[in-house]
């Protein structure tokens, strides 16, 4: 790869934000030190027609390629959370596959927000981690019934606040061929709550911590 040139396609140039971020976390930073030894030419998306890259597949096929399976193969569990504290603000999630196999993410809010705002954002984050992991059934279970409720479209969302996050995670559902919201008391929820518990006490860089 050293001695060819490289063409970077993409909608953005992720290039450019690497070299002209002015705080790089420590992966980042050795991407900058690594990078320059290639011959890497970014080009947009939107240069390449669709019918000139399906036109250069078709010419050029491989031979006995067999896709790879990403998608899990059955339902997945997905339990939302936020806490509050002395240390910080945090929100968890845990993805569970039907494998038994448990996916923890956890991020820092960096705004104000009220405690229906960040179950909202706990939800979105952990919608989205499913939807990067190409999950197609999932079921959702937090420990607010407002949010919950909201969700599946029993109550109606009325808090100017609350609207874009609702819209927002609706949008996202689309992408699941199954999708259900279920409301379980503290006590059931024990999972992302102690994520949340965990990532507010954990003594974390702060450059290398996600913040939203």
């Amino acid at each position: 790869m050293v001695s060819h040139t490289t063409w970077l396609i993409a909608k953005t140039d992720p290039l450019k934000y690497i070299f002209e971020k002015p705080i790089l976390i420590r992966r980042i930073a050795r991407w900058q030190m690594a990078l320059p030894e290639y011959d890497i030419v970014y080009t947009s998306q939107k240069a390449i027609k669709r019918s000139a890259l399906a036109e250069q597949l078709a010419h050029n096929p491989l031979v006995d390629y067999q896709p790879l399976l990403h998608e899990f193969l059955d339902e997945h569990i997905m339990l939302f959370d936020e806490l509050s504290n002395l240390l910080g603000n945090k929100i968890g999630v845990v993805l569970a596959s039907p494998k038994d196999q448990c996916f923890p993410f956890s991020a820092r809010l960096g705004f104000d927000y009220t405690n229906n705002m960040a179950k909202y954002e706990a939800c979105a984050m952990g919608i989205m981690m499913a939807i990067k992991h190409q999950v197609k059934k999932l079921k959702v279970f937090g420990n607010l019934a407002l949010v919950i409720y909201q969700l599946r479209v029993e109550w109606e969302a009325c808090d100017a606040k609350l609207i874009p996050y609702h819209n927002y995670v609706i949008e996202m559902s689309e992408h699941f061929n199954k999708i259900t919201f279920h409301y379980v008391s503290q006590d059931k929820n024990q999972m992302a709550d102690a994520l949340a518990t965990l990532s507010s006490v954990l003594q974390v860089n702060k450059g290398q911590e996600m913040t939203i």
